[in-house]
C-alpha cells in the first residue's frame, strides 16, 4: 500500500485572522468607517430611510454644502429644525423631520439630479416648476445655493443639486 500524503504537515496553525484584534491591538469597536462617494445622496438616502421608517430625526455627516441644503428644506417648510453638532472632525447635522396630522411626511420624495458622473446645468429662464409647484428644486448658482424659483428670479443659471415634493 501507499503511505498517507504528508500535505498538511507542511502548513502550519495560524491565529485567527478575522477576530478583530491582533498584535497590534486594533478593535473597531463600535465605530463605523464609511467610504461615500457622493455626500448629497447619501444624505438624501438617510433622509429617504428615516421617512420610510417614520423617524422624527435623522444625523448625517456635516459639510457646509449640506448644511445649505438643509436650510433650503427647513426655508421651504420640510423640515422643522436644522441642528450643527459636534466639534472638528465629528461634526454632524441633524434635521428634524416634519410628519402631517394624518401621519404623512411633508416630503414625498427626493432626487437627486446633478451626480458626479453626470453634471446638470440649467439657464435661468429653464427652471419650472417642480411636480407642478408642489415642490422645489435646490440650485447651485455663483451666488450660493437657492431654490429654483429664486434662481429664475435673480436671472442665475447654475447646477441643479437635488429635487425635492
Amino acid at each position: 500500500m501507499r503511505p498517507e500524503a504528508r500535505l498538511y504537515g507542511r502548513f502550519r496553525a495560524l491565529p485567527d485572522l478575522f477576530s478583530g484584534t491582533g498584535e497590534r491591538g486594533l478593535d473597531t469597536g463600535n465605530k463605523k468607517i464609511i467610504m461615500v462617494t457622493d455626500p448629497v445622496s447619501d444624505m438624501l438616502t438617510r433622509i429617504r430611510n428615516a421617512l420610510l421608517v417614520g423617524k422624527t430625526r435623522v444625523e448625517f455627516p456635516y459639510s457646509q454644502l449640506k448644511l445649505e441644503i438643509s436650510r433650503i428644506l427647513k426655508e421651504a417648510g420640510y423640515v422643522a429644525a436644522v441642528e450643527r453638532r459636534g466639534r472638528r472632525t465629528r461634526k454632524l447635522i441633524e434635521l428634524s423631520l416634519t410628519y402631517q396630522a394624518d401621519g404623512s411626511s411633508k416630503i414625498s420624495g427626493l432626487k437627486r439630479i446633478s451626480k458626479p458622473s453626470r453634471r446638470v446645468y440649467k439657464k435661468a429662464a429653464d427652471f419650472g416648476k417642480v411636480k407642478q409647484g408642489l415642490g422645489v428644486a435646490i440650485v447651485s448658482t455663483s451666488k450660493g445655493l437657492m431654490t429654483g424659483l429664486e434662481a429664475r428670479r435673480a436671472s442665475l443659471g447654475g447646477e441643479v443639486i437635488c429635487e425635492v415634493w
